[in-house]
């Protein structure tokens, strides 16, 4: 079970720059939640909180009953175990084919190596690339390489699964593969929650919609 639950959270970068103020959100365990608005809304920031990548400047952020402002640093990559995280800089590393980036989660935290590849090939399948775990992800399309990074997000299993504009930068084809795979993942249990301003997406999956406009909830 992985709750969210926002409390008052603002959040102010150096400088002054207001990314939030003020929200207050719960998303329970296994929803599909849409968070959407204009670029620079927050949205990004949003994700990160929830994540423990961003600390709020006020307010809570709690997962799993754990108060993240709170949280130490030695903390933080247990928290982080619960989320797949898939965000807009893919980070894919392109020394090392598309088996080995989606094994290096596992090895990060000491997964047995047979068990680890199993796990691997087994999220490369899920997401149509099985036959592509050699290749380079400069080989790969826009939409493979979203899709590689997906695979990496989800190899551990994760109850949470954050994405931040999963189909930006996509043609309408790729865009509907993906949106498919977050389906189909929360249909079997797992939370998500996605950042995106894709309308015709979010017609298709009926999630649950939040807005935000200026770093605040629209209602």
């Amino acid at each position: 079970m992985t709750q969210i639950v926002l409390s008052s959270v603002s959040k102010r970068y150096p400088g002054g720059h207001d990314a939030l103020a003020n929200i207050t959100l719960t998303v329970e365990t296994g929803e599909l939640v849409f968070i959407t608005g204009h670029s620079g809304a927050g949205k990004s920031t949003l994700l990160k909180l929830m994540a423990a990548i961003e600390r709020p400047t006020s307010g809570s952020v709690i997962v799993n009953g754990q108060n993240i402002g709170t949280l130490r640093a030695r903390g933080i990559p247990f928290l982080r175990r619960n989320f797949g995280l898939v965000f807009q800089d893919h980070k894919l590393l392109f020394d090392r084919n598309a088996f080995e980036n989606v094994m290096l989660p596992l090895d990060i935290t000491g997964y047995d190596r047979r068990e680890s590849a199993r796990r691997a090939r087994a999220a490369l399948d899920k997401v149509g690339l099985l036959h592509k775990e050699k290749a380079r992800p400069i080989t790969l399309s826009g939409g493979e390489q979203q899709r590689l990074c997906i695979a990496r997000a989800i190899v551990h299993r994760p109850a949470v699964l954050l994405a931040d504009e999963p189909t930006g930068n996509l043609d309408a084809e790729y865009a509907t593969e993906i949106g498919t795979l977050f389906s189909d993942f929360n249909q079997v249990g797992v939370t998500v929650v996605l950042a995106t301003h894709d309308a015709q997406l979010a017609k298709r999956l009926n999630p649950r919609i939040v807005n935000i406009r200026g770093g605040r909830l629209v209602t």
